[in-house]
């Protein structure tokens, strides 16, 4: 049995009506917390053309209940129809997702079926070809968009649209690379799992999505120093992660990586300079 990866503290900012929640926690004045929701989440990745790497994020609408006009990665929770055993599948198997995830098998099913499937309805990125060795070229247009409404209505799940299009679903084009848990002080919370994966060759991230105002390929290093000096917002894991892209020399490094993986979950601390939320990443 392998040794859990060592860890190191960092401590985040909070403020608003997070930094209040926070201290609700602290006073004992939080309510029970919620069960958190499966989550999948993407970094989708490219070749910038003024930096190594560049990443797809999206702003999320002022009126979202959950982290509003905070940049995200594209994702979203786990849809009961993301467990179909029967959908179309080529690359590492569920069995293999749940070895390297740390879950069982159908949990692993859903988990990567829910990335794929999210950012196909996000973004348009569609991670399947007709065959385990290809990828399908521009899914953009009337007919695929049509799709993705079909997805967003429920009107068909990601196994029906797969099986109709004679496709499957390429989990080889998906890399784990961290894990979070919403802090308990929280109203709504998700258990995320964060994959990278190369945007295919041909495909076009787009902004089609009514979840966010704004979505763009970001140079990294912009972003951090935009949140740096409080002109945009990104929760402490999207923090965390946008740094790992800063880091990489190139797309291919950061979906190639297979960084120790532990789940973290930020909780609240007093410290002399006021409330912050402290978590524990682990070293890599």
């Amino acid at each position: 049995m392998s040794a859990e990866p060592s860890t190191t503290a960092v401590d985040f900012p909070v403020g608003g009506r997070l930094g209040e929640a926070a201290l609700a926690s602290l006073d004992g004045r939080a309510d029970p917390p919620p069960a958190p929701r499966l989550a999948s989440t993407v970094m989708l990745v490219r070749h910038g053309s003024a930096c190594p790497v560049e990443v797809f994020m999206l702003r999320r609408v002022p009126t979202m209940e959950f982290a509003p006009s905070m940049w995200v990665f594209p994702g979203g929770g786990v849809d009961a129809r993301d467990a179909d055993a029967g959908l179309p599948w080529a690359g590492p198997s569920p069995a293999e997702w749940a070895a390297r995830i740390g879950v069982d098998e159908p949990t692993a099913r859903q988990l990567v079926i829910a990335a794929v499937r999210e950012v196909f309805e996000e973004c348009g990125v569609l991670l399947a070809g007709t065959d385990a060795d290809r990828v399908v070229g521009d899914v953009s247009g009337d007919e695929w968009q049509a799709e993705r409404e079909a997805l967003l209505s429920r009107e068909q799940s990601f196994a029906q649209l797969l099986s109709r299009r004679r496709l499957v679903l390429r989990s080889d084009l998906l890399t784990l690379q961290d894990h979070w848990l919403t802090p308990e002080f929280e109203p709504k919370r998700y258990d995320t799992y964060f994959f990278a994966a190369l945007l295919p060759e041909g495909q076009i991230a787009d902004d089609a999505t009514t979840e966010a105002d704004t979505a763009v390929w970001v140079d990294p290093k912009d972003l951090l120093a935009q949140a740096d000096s409080r002109e945009a917002r990104m929760l402490p894991p999207t923090v965390v992660n946008v740094r790992r892209v800063a880091g990489a020399t190139s797309p291919e490094e950061l979906v190639a990586a297979r960084p120790p993986v532990v789940r973290v979950m930020p909780e609240p601390v007093r410290t002399d300079g006021g409330v912050v939320l402290r978590a524990y990443l682990p070293d890599r």
